[in-house]
């Protein structure tokens, strides 16, 4: 007679086992556009070429603006009842530029170095991903421009108040401080998108420097008569052209004006944001 076997241990089902009570030591949380916005504010705030970018931007945009507030007040100038904050125009637009620079090293430096795979691999969802860079860097963009717009417009309210300048009134204060810096950090965004789209840091600011200057520098050499209408519509759109508006000292008699080109800006940002996200989806990292 054989001795009958005890019965074999079974296995409980993997259901089971989840059911038994079992915490894993590693603390699971459900990721959200937070998450991902507070992983892109310590990238920009931790690389060297955003405190270059910005420290050169706020340079220009004060320096510029200072030495013109001391050159006018030197030379005793009348200034006929204008409003100073004009005045910080230049250092703005030169500025612009790095915000330019810092929005296409946003995204395509990351394609260019190969870091964007550790990205994905921390946060899979490449929407949230271009939407945390994009918040994260209008935000920068927006404030730095408002503090430095607004400093130099201080400093030039002093300096020149013996110079026949006028007392701005709350509304230009407005367009010449928030106005100028929402159109700036939406032009930084503009960057922002392009360099999600070509992924090449080189080529998408060379395409973005020749959206800022190359419609009023083409415009300025159309001398034929039949190109006339196109010489105008590229003076009234052109960038600098619109900037000038909120200043009040438009480069031509008609075309953008009030908040018109913050609205311009925020269309074509929208669209250019549209297509990074809808290519960013079919296209490999």
């Amino acid at each position: 007679m054989s001795t009958p076997q005890p019965p074999m241990p079974q296995t409980a089902p993997e259901w089971q086992a989840a059911e038994s009570g079992y915490t894993s030591p590693i603390p699971v949380v459900r990721t959200h556009l937070g998450h991902a916005i507070a992983s892109e504010w310590t990238k920009i705030r931790s690389v060297r070429s955003t405190m270059w970018t910005l420290g050169v931007f706020v340079l220009l945009v004060v320096g510029i603006g200072l030495m013109t507030g001391l050159v006018i007040a030197g030379q005793d100038a009348d200034l006929g009842g204008e409003s100073p904050l004009g005045l910080g125009f230049f250092g703005l637009l030169l500025g612009s530029m790095c915000l330019i620079t810092l929005g296409v090293l946003t995204t395509a430096s990351e394609y260019g170095t190969g870091m964007i795979r550790t990205t994905m691999v921390a946060c899979p969802s490449r929407a949230r991903v271009l939407a945390a860079k994009a918040i994260v860097f209008f935000l920068v963009a927006f404030v730095v421009t408002l503090v430095s717009a607004t400093l130099i417009g201080m400093l030039h309210v002093a300096m020149l108040e013996g110079n026949g300048a006028k007392d701005p009134s709350g509304g230009e204060w407005l367009k010449g401080t928030v106005g100028v810096s929402l159109y700036l950090a939406l032009l930084g965004t503009l960057s922002l998108a392009v360099g999600s789209l070509i992924r090449h840091s080189a080529g998408a600011i060379t395409i973005m420097i020749g959206v800022l200057l190359a419609p009023l520098v083409v415009a300025l050499f159309m001398f034929s008569d039949s190109l006339r209408d196109v010489q105008q519509a590229l003076f009234e759109y052109s960038i600098p052209n619109q900037m000038s508006v909120f200043y009040a000292n438009s480069l031509s008699e008609s075309g953008p004006s009030g908040w018109d080109p913050v609205l311009i800006m925020l269309c074509i940002t929208g669209v250019a944001l549209g297509a990074a996200f809808a290519v960013q989806e079919s296209r490999d990292v």
